[in-house]
């Protein structure tokens, strides 16, 4: 079995002092960014898809760190990675329609990388041993 929060240290007193949800911050404001310029026509498309997924992925990491249980923070980080998923769909599709310029795009995944990556570490160290 894992061990306890408090056995493996205190928790940072606020969720913004992860380096995850800063990270995720970022990504989101890049996100919203990115899709002013794509076409009228998708403005209730596309548009809206991809800044809810950025979005949702600081807000899922807040409200994780907010439940104040390993349980729940694993599951809200589960949801965060989720929604970067969907992001690096959007974001790819966005960029075979040529709604996105290469260079944003790889901006826009680029971050998504680095923000799973550190999500991935995360959820290594609330591992539940299931044995």
């Amino acid at each position: 079995m894992s061990e306890s929060a408090s056995q493996r240290g205190p928790r940072t007193r606020s969720y913004r002092d992860l380096i995850a949800w800063q990270k995720a911050m970022q990504l989101a404001k890049q996100v919203y960014l990115v899709t002013e310029r794509f076409p009228a026509e998708e403005r209730f498309g596309l548009t809206v898809q991809m800044r809810r997924s950025a979005v949702s992925v600081p807000s899922n990491i807040a409200e994780g760190h907010g439940r104040l249980s390993d349980r729940a923070l694993r599951m809200f980080l589960g949801n965060a990675r989720g929604s970067l998923f969907e992001l690096e769909t959007q974001t790819l599709l966005a960029t075979d329609l040529t709604y996105l310029k290469k260079e944003d795009a790889d901006s826009v995944l680029t971050l998504t990388a680095e923000v799973a990556r550190i999500l991935n570490g995360l959820l290594r160290t609330l591992e539940v041993d299931e044995a």
